[in-house]
């Protein structure tokens, strides 16, 4: 993420900020809050333009952004806390800031080729349903958060 000052949100953009953390797609969040798709889709724009997130990342990392930055709070969870490794943990982190499998690969230090089969044992581990609902969790359970490093001894990495 960058250090850029964020820009805060108003409240219509913290309306669909927080349908965005919930997992909802702007042709949902259109549909539920009696909104145009082109006023969503705009606002989802302007959203990512003061949280400098990349416009072609995923809705994951978008979300990672907004809870990280404080623009939004994750919902409430009854999900248990699941005992990650540091290599998971490092995974996960790579995971909500990125949307590339390189650039996933890279910051997990894993194979790029590895990077679907590990993402998907992440989420049965956590028992998230989807990305967007995983990084929500991470954020809950306290695995993720703005300036939260993750570091892996030496002997765990691959």
């Amino acid at each position: 993420m960058t250090t850029a000052p964020i820009t805060p949100l108003t409240p219509a953009e913290r309306r669909v900020a927080d349908h965005l953390v919930r997992g909802l797609e702007p042709r949902a969040i259109a549909a539920e809050t009696g909104l145009s798709s082109n006023t969503v889709s705009s606002y989802v724009r302007t959203i990512r333009a003061k949280l400098h997130c990349p416009t072609r990342s995923a809705p994951h990392v978008l979300v990672h952004h907004l809870l990280s930055s404080g623009q939004a709070t994750p919902p409430s969870a009854t999900e248990p806390t699941p005992d990650l490794t540091p290599a998971r943990r490092l995974l996960l982190r790579a995971f909500a800031e990125h949307t590339s499998p390189y650039d996933v690969a890279r910051d997990a230090r894993i194979a790029p080729a590895d990077v679907r089969a590990e993402a998907d044992t992440l989420l049965a581990e956590t028992g998230a349903d989807d990305a967007t609902r995983l990084v929500v969790l991470a954020h809950v359970w306290g695995f993720l958060g703005a300036g939260r490093e993750t570091t892996i001894p030496a002997e765990a990495r691959r």
